[in-house]
């Protein structure tokens, strides 16, 4: 054990750094963007034709779809983009959640070890035991040059969502926020 100390002590801050980045709470986020495209040349922006997007099924759906819109917008007009009828860019956003299962490792030490003692050939398998439930959201934001109908830029996040409304609202602010982080075009 003496042995041990020294070495947790020299290297806590890389696992201390480790552990947090296995939080649930953080977003994974991506972005890419077209070579040789100047985005502060653009500043105008209007989302896509929302009937095209069907917004009118996601009302009252449980989606965040109004949530992620109203997030980019903000972002958006941080940077100095106005919306207009007839944009410079065109954004197209989507957002998918899924349910997920979250598991844990099944453990002979924990979960009871076989209690048959014979002559058959009985033996112990590990597996994934289910232990909730949890819902994954991920966002896409394609921003779309008008005139040449062509995707200069996109940017996706995912996270866990919760399942309270209002705290899902500042997930999703938070996940659009960490996206337009890397966005070419500061914020003002």
């Amino acid at each position: 054990m003496p042995v041990l100390r020294p070495f947790v002590k020299k290297y806590w801050p890389l696992l201390a750094l480790g552990l947090a980045g296995c939080s649930s709470e953080q977003a994974t986020t991506r972005v890419d963007g077209r070579p040789g495209v100047d985005l502060s040349r653009y500043h105008t922006y209007n989302f896509m034709d929302e009937t095209a997007r069907n917004d009118s099924a996601f009302i009252n759906s449980g989606s965040n779809i109004f949530d992620l819109k109203r997030a980019v917008t903000r972002q958006l007009e941080a940077r100095g983009f106005q919306k207009a009828a007839r944009p410079d860019l065109w954004v197209n956003i989507g957002m998918v959640t899924e349910t997920r299962t979250q598991t844990r490792q099944a453990n002979f030490r924990t979960d009871g070890a076989p209690y048959y003692i014979g002559q058959r050939n009985y033996h112990w398998e590990a597996g994934d035991i289910p232990v909730g439930q949890y819902q994954e959201g991920t966002a896409t934001i394609d921003l779309v040059d008008a005139a040449r109908k062509e995707l200069v830029w996109q940017g996706t996040t995912s996270a866990i969502l919760s399942r309270a409304p209002a705290k899902a609202a500042k997930q999703i602010d938070k996940g659009v926020a960490d996206v337009f982080l890397k966005f070419p075009v500061p914020a003002r």
